[in-house]
């Protein structure tokens, strides 16, 4: 029974996490345990452990008196995810860097090129998490690696944002280019110092979105 909870907390936790992300359900819209339960055909206990998962991927937040909502979308928050994703992301990319090997290497080199092709936002964003997980995946650090990739999905919900208010079109990411050229070059810290930046442009591109 345990295991059936868990495999539907996911499905759910997934299920609400995309909506999330996509814009489907806004910034502090509330998240009622009953409705859920009632749409999944499940009891209260997975949509408990759902919710406590989509808590630590920033993605919802539990308010005294309020119940569960969508995390808020402000400067405020888009500072927090840049700050703790661009500290996290080099620590993850230092302890990686010396295990790379040329296959790690040529499946980053997949996820830039899958970006550059990239004919929708969709394809776009599916292929940037998978640059950005690539590079970090050699570090063997699972407690840091479950953190980014929290930090990941909500950094996805500000990509969808700014695409919703200031459009999309295709284009190649010049800033994964020159990381994976330091990396191969064997020059960490220039490849530390390009993430770093890169990471944090999108505070900068997202506080006027958000307001």
């Amino acid at each position: 029974m345990a295991d059936d909870n868990t495999t539907m907390a996911s499905r759910i936790a997934d299920d609400i996490g995309e909506r999330i992300i996509s814009g489907a359900l806004p910034p502090d819209a509330p998240l009622r345990q009953d409705h859920i339960a009632r749409e999944f055909n499940s009891s209260h206990v997975p949509v408990r452990e759902a919710f406590r998962q989509l808590e630590a991927q920033h993605l919802v937040v539990g308010v005294p008196r309020r119940g569960v909502r969508v995390a808020p979308l402000d400067a405020n928050s888009v500072k927090e995810i840049a700050e703790m994703r661009a500290a996290l992301e080099v620590v993850a990319l230092r302890n990686a860097a010396p295990k790379l090997t040329p296959a790690h290497l040529a499946k980053i080199e997949l996820a830039l090129i899958e970006g550059d092709n990239a004919e929708t936002l969709q394809e776009f964003e599916a292929a940037n998490r998978a640059f950005h997980q690539a590079l970090v995946a050699p570090c063997a650090m699972p407690r840091l690696l479950a953190s980014l990739d929290g930090l990941q999905l909500a950094n996805s919900r500000l990509v969808f944002a700014m695409a919703r208010n200031a459009g999309w079109r295709p284009r190649s990411n010049q800033d994964h280019r020159l990381i994976l050229q330091a990396l191969r070059m064997r020059n960490l810290d220039q490849a530390c110092s390009l993430l770093a930046r890169h990471i944090q442009t999108i505070e900068r591109l997202t506080v006027p979105v958000t307001g």
